[in-house]
C-alpha cells in the first residue's frame, strides 16, 4: 500500500478545538483519534462515549476535550482521516492509462476492499451516520467527504462519456448513484453477515454488470474494430521492411 498523500480535512479541521502545538500535543491528538476509532467501531456513535475513550488512553476525559468539543467533533475527525486513507489509495493507484472499463473495476474492487479492510465495525459506522444527511449530528459533516471520496469516479465515468465508451444520455450523478448503490447494498449484507466476502469475485461480477447497463452500445465493437485496424496497419508496417 502507498503512503497516503495529506489532504485537507475539511469541516473537521476546522472544527477541531484547539491545534495541537509540538510534537507531545500532536502525538496526543493521533492517539485520541486511533482509540477513538477503536470505540467508534466497536461501539457505534450512539453507544461509544468519551468517558470510554479517555479511560481506555489512561488519560482524563479533560484531556480529550482540551483538543475536541464532544463526541461528535471527534468521530467526524475520525470518519474524515479514514475517508483522506482510502481516497489518496485509489487516487494514487487508480491505472488512469486503462480503459475506463478496467478504471471502473479497479474502483469498485479498491471500495469494497478498503470499506471491508478496515474492519466491518467501522464500515458499519461510515454507512450508516452518513446515510442522514440532514442528521443533526453527523450526516451533514460526513457528507462532503463522501462527495470528495467519490470524486475520481465521477471523473472516470466523465472521461468514459468524452471518449465515448459510456453512455452520454444519462447524467453523471445518476450514473454515479448506480455504481455506489449496489456497493453499499453488498456492503450492508457484508457487515450484517458472519461468512467471509470474496472481493475479487464480488468486485469482478458487479463491473461486469454495472458496463453493461453503462456502456455506449456498440463501443466495444468499435472499440475492437479500431485495434483490429492498428494492428493491420502495423503488419503493414512491418512487412515493408
Amino acid at each position: 500500500m502507498k503512503a497516503s498523500r495529506p489532504v485537507s480535512r475539511g469541516t473537521a479541521a476546522k472544527a477541531q478545538r484547539r491545534a495541537p502545538a509540538g510534537a507531545k500535543a500532536e502525538q496526543r491528538v493521533r492517539d485520541i483519534v486511533r482509540v477513538g476509532r477503536e470505540v467508534f467501531s466497536e461501539r457505534g456513535y450512539e453507544r461509544a462515549t468519551i468517558t470510554e475513550i479517555a479511560q481506555r488512553l489512561g488519560v482524563s476525559e479533560a484531556t480529550v476535550f482540551t483538543y475536541f468539543r464532544g463526541k461528535r467533533e471527534l468521530c467526524v475527525r475520525v470518519i474524515s482521516d479514514w475517508y483522506d486513507e482510502i481516497t489518496a489509495e485509489i487516487a494514487d493507484e487508480l491505472p488512469t492509462r486503462k480503459p475506463v472499463r478496467a478504471q471502473l473495476e479497479f474502483f469498485v474492487r479498491a471500495h469494497l476492499r478498503l470499506f471491508l479492510g478496515h474492519g466491518k465495525g467501522m464500515c458499519a459506522l461510515v454507512l450508516s451516520e452518513g446515510r442522514d444527511t440532514g442528521s443533526a449530528d453527523l450526516g451533514a459533516a460526513v457528507l462532503p467527504l463522501h462527495r470528495r471520496y467519490t470524486a475520481p469516479l465521477m471523473d472516470l465515468l466523465a472521461r468514459g462519456q468524452a471518449d465515448g465508451s459510456v453512455r452520454s444520455d444519462v447524467p453523471l450523478r445518476l450514473l454515479r448513484s448506480l455504481v455506489l448503490g449496489p456497493m453499499e447494498q453488498m456492503l450492508w449484507e457484508a457487515v450484517s453477515s458472519t461468512k467471509p466476502v470474496d472481493v475479487d469475485a464480488a468486485a469482478g461480477a458487479l463491473s461486469a454488470l454495472l458496463w453493461a447497463a453503462m456502456a455506449t452500445p456498440g463501443s466495444e465493437l468499435a472499440a475492437l474494430r479500431a485495434l483490429r485496424g492498428h494492428v493491420a496497419q502495423a503488419l503493414d508496417q512491418a512487412a515493408q521492411l
